[in-house]
């Protein structure tokens, strides 16, 4: 081994691995074997380096990710915490605001209901907002068609049609009609409403919104200034409550 490579190898082997800063050295074509072998070698050796920069990847991506939803949550606070289109559960004053993005298809979504009825049971100064965002496919497009009627028919009732059909199975047009005229609406009249009154507009404004924010499954929850990815538990969301009502921000 030469000692050029040797002092390549022990200052910056991992960098001339992982970056670009290998051409800026000028190997030649042996001395580039060389190294190549080496760090092949120190690699099958030393595997564990490998879930460090996987680890360090994907903490970099996280930081990434919040960053850009923060910034976004910021910059779009009107369209997430005060759409005239959204349903508000709990109280409407409540000093702690949770918006959920939800498909009525999302298996994650089914089993997080129990979470933000615990949460609205347990705080009564919560205000809970619910996100359509269908994501998975034309049933789920057609479900939240539905429930668009039933907000705009029957708001009084879209709480108990929210829990029925995302609790049920496999969420459609006709299970979700099915639903909404056991509460007592009218199954023309919700037919009628889908017609006159699609939510196109609105679903595609909340593709656009979960865009920015960098949502791409469901469940996502935003407390404060934080997106909160996934089916994160009872516990998460009240722990993001309380870090908002004592320091302003969801993480302090």
């Amino acid at each position: 081994m030469t000692r050029l490579f040797k002092t390549l190898a022990a200052g910056s082997m991992l960098a001339l691995a992982f970056s670009a800063a290998a051409p800026a050295l000028a190997l030649d074509d042996r001395q580039k074997k060389e190294m190549g072998e080496f760090i092949r070698e120190y690699l099958l050796q030393n595997p564990e380096i490998l879930l460090e920069v996987q680890d360090a990847l994907q903490t970099k991506q996280q930081t990434q990710r919040v960053e850009q939803s923060t910034k976004a949550i910021a910059q779009n606070k009107k369209e997430i915490f005060s759409s005239p289109t959204d349903i508000t559960l709990g109280n409407p004053k409540g000093d702690v605001t949770v918006v959920e993005f939800f498909d009525y298809n999302c298996g994650y979504c089914k089993r997080a209901l129990s979470d933000m009825d615990d949460i609205l049971a347990k705080d009564k100064n919560i205000r809970f907002i619910l996100k359509e965002f269908p994501i998975l496919g034309p049933d789920s497009i057609a479900a939240h068609r539905v429930a668009n009627a039933v907000r705009l028919l029957a708001p009084q009732k879209y709480a108990e049609f929210h829990r029925t059909l995302l609790s049920g199975e496999h969420a459609s047009e006709e299970t979700a009609v099915a639903v909404a005229t056991s509460l007592g609406l009218d199954a023309a009249a919700i037919r009628k409403s889908m017609a006159d009154k699609p939510n196109d507009d609105l679903v595609r404004q909340a593709y656009q919104l979960a865009n920015s924010i960098g949502i791409t499954g469901t469940p996502t929850y935003v407390v404060g200034d934080e997106a909160v990815f996934g089916a994160v538990g009872l516990d998460a969301i009240e722990e993001k409550v309380a870090n908002v009502r004592s320091c302003g921000k969801a993480t302090c």
